[in-house]
C-alpha cells in the first residue's frame, strides 16, 4: 500500500480549514467586558448631573473564558463616589454558572459644576454673590466637599480665607450666626390653641434653625429651642 505523502505546507492548510477555534478571539471577550463596565458607569452617574468620560479601562492579559453566550455583572467599592482610579470587578457567568472574578482597573473623569472663588475671601467675611463663579471642573481634582451652586455658599461667612481661583468647600463656610450667646431673647412655646412667650437669655450663638441652649429667666431653666430670628426662638410645646 502506498503512503500519500504531502508537503508538510499543504498538510498545514488542511489542519487550519478544518479544526475552527473553540473559544472566541480575547480581543471579543474584552469588548464585551469593556461594553459592560462603560455601560455600569453610565448608569451609575446618569443622575449625577456630570459629564463622565473613561478615560482607561485595564483587564487582564489572561482571560481564558470558555465558549458562549456569557452574561457580565459589575460589582464597584461601596464607598466609590463615580470618579477617579478604582478597580471594579466584573463577575463572569455562563447558565448561572460563575466563571470568574475579572479585576478591572478603571479610571473615571468626571467633571461637575463647581463654585469657584473670583477673588481671595477673607476669614470672617461674608460672602456675596460677586464673590463667587460656577466653573466646570474635574472632581478627582477637588475634595468631595466642594459647593455645587452659588445660593449654597452667598450670605454665608468664611470660615477659613479661601483663594482667589480655588473650588469652596462645605466645611470653609457657615451661616451667619442670627443670635448670639449672652443675647437677651424672646422663648415662646405654642401650638393650635395656646401662645406663651418669656424672657430668656441665650447661652450659644445659632442661625435660623439652628438649636441652641437658652435660659427661662422666669424659671431659670436651661432649655434647647430652635433659632426663628434674630431675638426669637421657640421650644416644643
Amino acid at each position: 500500500m502506498k503512503c500519500l505523502r504531502l508537503p508538510v505546507f499543504a498538510l498545514f492548510l488542511i489542519v487550519t480549514a478544518f479544526c475552527p477555534r473553540s473559544v472566541p478571539a480575547a480581543d471579543e471577550r474584552e469588548q464585551e467586558i469593556q461594553h459592560a463596565v462603560t455601560s455600569f458607569v453610565t448608569t451609575r452617574t446618569a443622575a449625577m448631573g456630570w459629564d463622565v468620560h473613561l478615560r482607561r479601562i485595564t483587564i487582564p492579559d489572561s482571560l481564558k473564558l470558555p465558549d458562549g453566550a456569557i452574561d457580565y455583572e459589575v460589582v464597584a467599592p461601596q464607598k466609590w463616589e463615580g470618579w477617579g482610579n478604582i478597580t471594579v470587578t466584573v463577575l463572569a457567568r455562563q447558565k448561572e454558572r460563575l466563571l470568574r472574578n475579572i479585576p478591572v482597573r478603571i479610571d473615571v473623569e468626571a467633571l461637575a459644576d463647581t463654585v469657584v472663588a473670583v477673588r481671595q475671601i477673607e476669614h470672617g467675611t461674608t460672602i456675596s454673590v460677586d464673590d463667587l463663579t460656577l466653573q466646570r471642573r474635574e472632581l478627582a481634582q477637588n475634595s468631595h466637599l466642594g459647593v455645587r451652586s452659588i445660593d449654597e455658599a452667598a450670605g454665608k461667612k468664611a470660615r477659613t480665607t479661601i483663594r482667589a481661583n480655588q473650588p469652596v468647600r462645605t466645611d470653609q463656610i457657615e451661616r451667619v450666626p442670627l443670635i448670639k450667646s449672652g443675647q437677651m431673647v424672646t422663648i415662646i412655646a405654642e401650638n393650635g390653641v395656646f401662645k406663651i412667650s418669656v424672657t430668656g437669655k441665650a447661652h450659644s450663638s445659632g442661625a435660623e434653625g439652628d438649636i441652641i441652649r437658652v435660659q427661662n429667666l422666669t424659671s431659670l431653666k436651661e432649655i434647647p429651642a430652635k433659632v426663628v430670628d434674630g431675638s426669637t426662638v421657640q421650644v416644643a410645646f
